[in-house]
C-alpha cells in the first residue's frame, strides 16, 4: 500500500536526517526515528557498531569488518526503545528505506508504517535490490509504504527566518 506524505513526515524524516550526523561511518551515514501512533517519539538510532566495541577508523575502512560489525539505524532505534512493542508504529528512515534484512524484522516487531526518501540513482546502484525486496515485504505484509520524493524535502528546508526566531 503506498501512503500519502504528510507535514509529520516531512519533519521526522528530517529528524531522521539529523539523527544520521551522529554516525562515524564515513561511506554511509544513516538514522532511524520510529513514532507512536500520538506521533510522540518513541526511540531513535543511527547505524554503528555495538556498545562496548572499537570505535575505530581503521575498523570502518575495512569494509568486510565493517560489515560484520554494524548495526543498521533501524535495528539500533527497535533494540533502544524502551516500548514493550511498536505494534503499528512508523518507521523513518534517512537517506533510503530498510533494507530487506531490517525489514523482516521490523514487519515482526509490529511497525506498520514506513516512511522514507526517494532512492537516488547513486544510491541505487549499491543498495536498490535489497530496497526494492524489502520493500515488497513491506507490501506483502500490508504495511504502509510512503516514499518521498526529494522535491518536498528540499521545500521543508527553506524555512523562513521568521519561523526560527
Amino acid at each position: 500500500m503506498m501512503g500519502m506524505v504528510c507535514s509529520w513526515d516531512i519533519f521526522y524524516l528530517n529528524m531522521a536526517r539529523f539523527v544520521s550526523t551522529k554516525s562515524k561511518d564515513p561511506s554511509t551515514q544513516t538514522g532511524a526515528v520510529i513514532v507512536r501512533p500520538d506521533r510522540s517519539v518513541c526511540s531513535v538510532g543511527f547505524n554503528g557498531f555495538p556498545r562496548g566495541m572499537k570505535d575505530d577508523s581503521a575498523l570502518y575502512a575495512d569494509r568486510e569488518k565493517k560489515y560484520s560489525r554494524i548495526v543498521h539505524c533501524e535495528m539500533n532505534a527497535l533494540l533502544l526503545s524502551h516500548d514493550e512493542q511498536v505494534k503499528d508504529y512508523t518507521l523513518y528512515t534517512w537517506p533510503f528505506s530498510s533494507c530487506d534484512r531490517c525489514a523482516v524484522h521490523l514487519i515482526q516487531a509490529g511497525i506498520q508504517r514506513f516512511v522514507f526518501p526517494a532512492l537516488t540513482t547513486e544510491k541505487a546502484s549499491r543498495w536498490g535490490d535489497s530496497l526494492a525486496l524489502a520493500q515488497d515485504y513491506m507490501r506483502e505484509a500490508g504495511c504502509e509504504v510512503v516514499e518521498v520524493q526529494p522535491l518536498k524535502l528540499l521545500r521543508s528546508m527553506s524555512v523562513p527566518l521568521e519561523k526560527l526566531i
